[in-house]
C-alpha cells in the first residue's frame, strides 16, 4: 500500500491539519472521564455546586470545540480524499493508455473497469475514514488504558492484560480477512466480464434465443460473488461478539475490584466511573474495529490490485537515444523472416514471413481464417514486436522509429468498426485533432460517406449512439476509413474493413484511394477486391505461400484457383 499512499504527498497540509485535529477530539474525549471524576468526587461528593458548575462548563467549552474541530475536519478529509482518488484514477488511465497490446492480454478489460472504479473508490474512501475516525479508534484504546493507569494504576491493570490479548487478535483476523476480500474483488472482475459481454451481445442474444442460458451463466458467478462475500463478513461479525465479551468482562472486573476498594478506602468514587468511562470507550472503539477490519482488509485487496497495473511494464517503448529525426518518408514496407507468437501462447501465427511492398503499392492480403492476415497488420505499427526477424519500413527497423511518429503515419481500420458516442465530424477528427473542416469532407468523400452524411438530420453534427449504433455496416466500415484518412498517412492498413460494402461503393472507394500516393495494404476475402491491388500476398497457417498479380496466381497457384472458384464459379475460371 505504500506506492498508493504515495499520491497523498501532495496534500500534507490538509492531511496535518486533519490529523491535528482528530487529535484535539480524541484529547477532548479522553480528558472527559477525569473532569467527570473531579465533578463527582470534589462536587457532587462534597456537594459543591461552584465545582460542578466550573468543570461542567470545562467539558461543555471544549465539547463544542471538538464539534466545530470535526465539521473542520470532516472537510479537510474529503478534500484530501477526493483529490487522492482523482490523482490515483487519472493516473491508472494514462498507465493503462500506455500499455502495449501484449500487456492489454495479462488483465481483462473487465477487471481495468473495477480497478480503476471500484478499487480506487474503496481505497479513497479509507483515506477518508482515516482521517476522519480511523485512526481515534487506536489511538482511543492506547490513550484510554493510559490515562485508566494515571487514574488508578492497581484497577487499570484489568485493561492492561486484556487489551494485548485482543490486539493480537484482531491483528490475526486482518491477515485472514485481506485473503477473502481480495477473493471477493477477483469475483466482481468475473461478475463484471459476464456482465459487459451480454450487454455487448444482447442483440445476438435475443436472435438466438440464449436468455435462460445467459441469466443462468450470470447466476453462477454471482452466485459465487455473493459466496466469498458472505463468508468475508462472516468472519468480520465473529469478532464483535468476542471483543464486546472480553471487554465487558473486564468492565465487570473493574466494578467488582472498585467497589472492595471504595469500601476499604483505598480509591475515589469518581476514579472508579472514570476508569469504567474509559473501558466503556475503548469497548465501543473495539467495537468499531471489526469494521475497520473490513474496510482495511478491502483497501489492502484493492491496492494490490493497483499496484499490479502501476508495477506492469509495459514492453514497447521508445529507446531513449533513438534518433527523433527518424520517421516514414516513402512508405516501404519490408518483412524479413518474421516469426511471430501472442504473448503466453506456445504456437506461432507467423512463421518466417518475407515480401516487400514498394511506396505508393496497393497490396492486398488473402487467406483463410487463422492465416495470420491480421496478426501481420498488428506489427507494421509495432503494436507487438517479432519473435524473430525485422520489420522495416523505409529501410529502417520499425524498433528504431518513435512511435509516435511512426504511428502517427500510418492509418489503421480495423476489421470491427469501432466508433465513439459523439458526432459523425468528432469521429472523424478522432483521426486528427486539428483537422480543418475541408480536411474531414475530403476524408469522407474518398471513404464514400460524404454523401450519406449529407442525408443526415444535421449532416456532419449528427450526433451517434454508442459504438455506432444507429448505423449500418457499412456506414460504420466508411466513417471508420474516413477517420483513418483524414489523417493523410503514408501507410494504410484496412483489415477486412470493406467486407459490408457493396462491390459498386467498394470499387468507387479502392479508385479514390488510387488518387492519393500511399502504401495500402488491404487485408480481404474478396477476390474482387484484390484484383485491384498491384499484387496480392497469399497466406495460410502463418506462412505466406505465394505472392504476384492476380493474372500469376490465377495461373500457377492452386489455393488462390479453389478460392476464385469459390467466389465466381468454375465457369468464370
Amino acid at each position: 500500500m505504500k506506492k498508493i499512499f504515495s499520491f497523498l504527498k501532495p496534500y500534507r497540509l490538509p492531511m496535518t491539519v486533519a490529523l491535528f485535529l482528530m487529535l484535539f477530539e480524541l484529547g477532548v474525549e479522553l480528558i472527559q472521564p477525569i473532569l467527570m471524576a473531579k465533578i463527582i468526587d470534589e462536587g457532587i461528593i462534597k456537594k459543591d455546586l461552584s465545582t460542578v458548575y466550573l468543570w461542567g462548563g470545562v467539558m461543555v467549552g471544549i465539547s463544542i470545540l471538538a464539534f466545530v474541530g470535526g465539521i473542520v475536519n470532516s472537510f479537510a478529509s474529503s478534500h484530501v480524499s477526493q483529490s487522492f482518488g482523482y490523482d490515483v484514477r487519472k493516473s491508472l488511465f494514462e498507465k493503462v493508455q500506455a500499455f502495449s497490446y501484449a500487456n492489454l492480454d495479462q488483465i481483462p478489460t473487465s477487471s481495468l473497469v473495477t480497478r480503476m472504479t471500484t478499487d480506487v473508490t474503496i481505497i479513497q474512501n479509507t483515506v477518508f475514514m482515516g482521517l476522519r475516525v480511523m485512526m481515534r479508534a487506536p489511538l482511543l484504546i492506547i490513550g484510554g488504558t493510559i490515562m485508566a493507569l494515571v487514574v488508578n494504576v492497581t484497577l487499570a491493570l484489568v485493561l492492561l492484560f486484556s487489551i494485548p490479548v485482543l490486539l493480537f487478535f484482531l491483528v490475526w483476523i486482518m491477515g485472514k480477512a485481506g485473503k477473502r476480500f481480495k477473493a471477493v474483488q477477483e469475483r466482481l472482475d468475473q461478475v463484471n466480464i459476464v456482465m459487459r459481454e451480454n450487454l455487448m451481445g444482447m442483440r445476438l442474444i435475443k436472435a438466438f434465443l440464449r436468455k435462460d442460458f445467459e441469466i443462468n451463466r450470470f447466476q453462477d458467478v454471482n452466485e459465487q460473488l455473493k459466496r466469498k462475500t458472505v463468508s468475508s463478513l462472516r468472519l468480520i461479525e465473529t469478532t464483535m461478539p468476542i471483543l464486546l465479551l472480553v471487554m465487558n468482562i473486564s468492565t465487570i472486573f473493574i466494578l467488582w475490584f472498585g467497589n472492595r476498594y471504595i469500601a476499604a478506602g483505598d480509591i475515589k468514587v469518581g476514579e472508579v466511573v472514570a476508569i469504567v468511562n474509559y473501558a466503556t470507550r475503548i469497548t465501543a472503539s473495539f467495537s468499531v474495529f471489526s469494521w475497520l477490519i473490513m474496510v482495511f482488509s478491502r483497501a489492502r485487496a484493492s491496492s494490490q490490485r493497483i499496484n499490479e497495473v502501476f508495477d506492469t511494464e509495459i514492453n514497447l517503448l521508445d529507446s531513449e537515444n533513438m534518433d527523433t529525426s527518424t520517421g516514414i518518408k516513402a512508405g516501404k514496407v519490408e518483412f524479413r523472416t518474421v516469426s511471430f507468437q501472442y504473448p503466453d501462447t506456445e504456437t506461432s501465427v507467423l512463421q518466417n514471413v518475407s515480401f516487400i511492398v514498394e511506396p505508393g503499392e496497393t497490396v492486398a492480403i488473402l487467406g483463410a481464417a487463422g492465416s495470420g492476415k491480421t496478426s501481420l497488420f498488428q506489427l507494421i505499427p509495432r503494436l507487438y514486436d517479432p519473435n524473430k526477424g525485422e520489420v522495416m519500413i523505409d529501410g529502417q527497423d520499425v524498433k528504431t522509429i518513435k512511435l509516435a511518429s511512426l504511428r502517427n503515419q500510418i492509418g489503421v481500420v480495423p476489421q470491427e468498426a469501432h466508433l465513439f458516442t459523439g458526432s459523425v465530424r468528432e469521429n472523424i477528427i478522432w483521426g486528427k485533432e486539428n483537422a480543418k473542416n475541408d480536411e474531414i469532407i475530403r476524408a469522407a468523400e474518398r471513404a464514400q460517406i460524404h454523401d450519406t452524411i449529407m442525408k443526415f438530420p444535421k449532416q456532419y453534427d449528427t450526433v451517434l449512439g454508442q459504438k455506432g449504433v444507429n448505423l449500418s455496416g457499412g456506414q460504420k466500415q466508411r466513417l471508420s476509413i474516413a477517420r483513418a484518412l483524414v489523417r493523410e498517412p503514408r501507410i494504410l492498413l484496412l483489415d477486412d474493413s470493406t467486407s459490408a460494402l457493396d462491390l459498386h461503393t467498394e470499387a468507387k472507394l479502392l479508385h479514390a484511394l488510387k488518387e492519393y500516393t500511399r502504401t495500402t495494404l488491404i487485408i480481404t476475402q474478396k477476390i474482387s477486391t484484390a484484383i485491384e491491388a498491384d499484387s496480392i500476398l497469399l497466406m495460410e497457417d502463418g506462412r505466406l505461400i505465394a505472392k504476384g498479380s492476380h493474372a500469376q496466381l490465377l495461373g500457377n497457384n492452386v489455393l488462390y484457383q479453389r478460392i476464385y472458384q469459390s467466389q465466381f464459379g468454375e465457369e468464370a475460371y
